[in-house]
């Protein structure tokens, strides 16, 4: 399956502007890849206190991404500002070339800048089959809960986190998804923004794309706009699984809300 990372620059609480560049990335990725990457709140910014950018699922986000998965009969994976029964929600997303969409709604807030002020938290996770891989999508601020990662026998075979991770804390964010990958056996994906928001924080990137031992498939310079593509492969993963299954010894774990 061919992985395409996007790393880019979001255009602050400007959902057409985002739109627009991004539709001009896919185009030029048309016939090249299996599967596109956004960064959190990719038509907005982490916009945690505009809940008036929140839009249903057929609103011109959703529609926009179905449209553009048909055309060049990719997946695109991502997250938004939804809303839905009177409330909001920073939402996952994966939508297939059919049209047909998954979703799941952050799980952790992030207190510390207000999200739970706006947002409800989401209780359930994103996970799909695609081209032959089990995929699970997750949000920025769930990459420091492992227990909400965990993969049990091999449920999912390619991690996702969808970020506007700050430069502050990048280090952070180098860290955790490398423990991810090495922990639960898999291929970790992990897409930040670049740029500073309309809040005033910075962020440097850091996208990457790390095999089950957390070594570096495909990264990208600091601070730099940027799409990288890479096929990855499942047999070598099983080869690795079945010679190394420390998986078989994973704990059992009871979530509670």
């Amino acid at each position: 399956m061919r992985i395409t990372l996007i790393q880019d620059k979001i255009f602050w609480a400007d959902i057409s502007a985002n739109l627009s560049a991004i539709e001009v990335k896919l185009e030029k990725l048309n016939g090249t890849t299996d599967l596109v990457v956004l960064p959190e709140m990719f038509s907005t910014g982490f916009c945690t206190d505009k809940p008036e950018l929140a839009e249903t699922m057929t609103g011109e986000t959703m529609a926009r991404l179905k449209k553009w998965a048909s055309k060049y009969q990719i997946a695109i994976t991502g997250s938004f500002i939804a809303t839905e029964n009177g409330k909001t929600y920073n939402r996952g997303f994966f939508v297939f070339p059919n049209g047909n969409v998954e979703t799941a709604d952050k799980r952790h807030l992030f207190s510390v800048g207000g999200e739970q002020n706006h947002f409800t938290a989401g209780n359930k996770k994103l996970l799909v089959s695609y081209k032959g891989f089990n995929i699970q999508v997750l949000i920025c601020y769930d990459l420091r809960f492992p227990v909400w990662a965990r993969n049990v026998d091999n449920t999912y075979d390619l991690l996702i986190y969808v970020a506007n991770f700050p430069e502050k804390r990048i280090r952070n964010w180098d860290i955790l998804l490398q423990a991810r990958a090495i922990e639960n056996q898999c291929y970790v994906c992990g897409v930040n923004c670049v740029g500073v928001d309309g809040a005033g924080i910075s962020y440097n990137g850091h996208s990457v794309l790390l095999d089950y031992l957390a070594n570096s498939l495909l990264s990208f310079p600091e601070y730099e706009i940027g799409t990288a593509t890479f096929e990855l492969n499942k047999e070598s993963l099983e080869k690795f699984r079945s010679k190394s299954p420390f998986w078989k010894d994973a704990d059992r774990f009871i979530i509670q809300d």
